[in-house]
């Protein structure tokens, strides 16, 4: 529940019904269950098919302040593309902020621990883990980094940002 807050003008009797939309909603706002979206699986080469298998979002948005999550388990029919992958996001990043980061754990054949990874004015996130297992600089998350995927693995990501609105 984010909207404009109230011009206050001098003089004005502030009534219950107008404490409680400007403080108490807005505060409860903050305690809300988070939303559902579903978040956008592309990539900077041919773009990855879902299949069989699941991706969910949600994020709990308070002022200008989101924090999204997303969860994806891939399917025996999901197809893994080519190039970096993109993760879409609920709202679009404000410009003026700087390179965001945030946690990301790869579960395959092995655990990998990453970063999620968000520019200014951007849309989508990308994921970046070590290159490989004897590789630890990192590089961008693809069907084959850090780890060739398979059916069953999952990607667990988190970022907090700022929205540009």
């Amino acid at each position: 529940m984010t909207f404009a807050p109230r011009l206050w003008i001098v003089g004005e009797v502030v009534s219950a019904a107008i404490m409680n939309q400007e403080i108490r909603d807005q505060f409860n706002s903050m305690f809300d269950a988070w939303t559902t979206y579903t978040p956008t699986w592309t990539s900077s080469g041919t773009n990855p098919a879902l299949g069989n298998g699941t991706l969910t979002g949600r994020y709990m948005k308070v002022g200008r302040t989101c924090t999204a999550s997303i969860l994806l388990t891939t399917g025996s029919t999901t197809t893994y593309g080519t190039g970096t992958y993109l993760f879409g996001l609920p709202f679009t990043a404000a410009a003026a902020v700087v390179s965001c980061l945030g946690p990301a754990r790869l579960s395959g054949t092995d655990t990998w621990l990453g970063h999620m990874l968000l520019g200014s004015g951007s849309v989508s996130a990308n994921i970046t883990f070590n290159a490989s297992a004897t590789n630890a600089r990192g590089a961008n998350m693809s069907g084959t980094v850090p780890e060739t995927l398979a059916a069953g693995a999952q990607i667990r990501a988190t970022i907090t940002y700022q929205t540009a609105s």
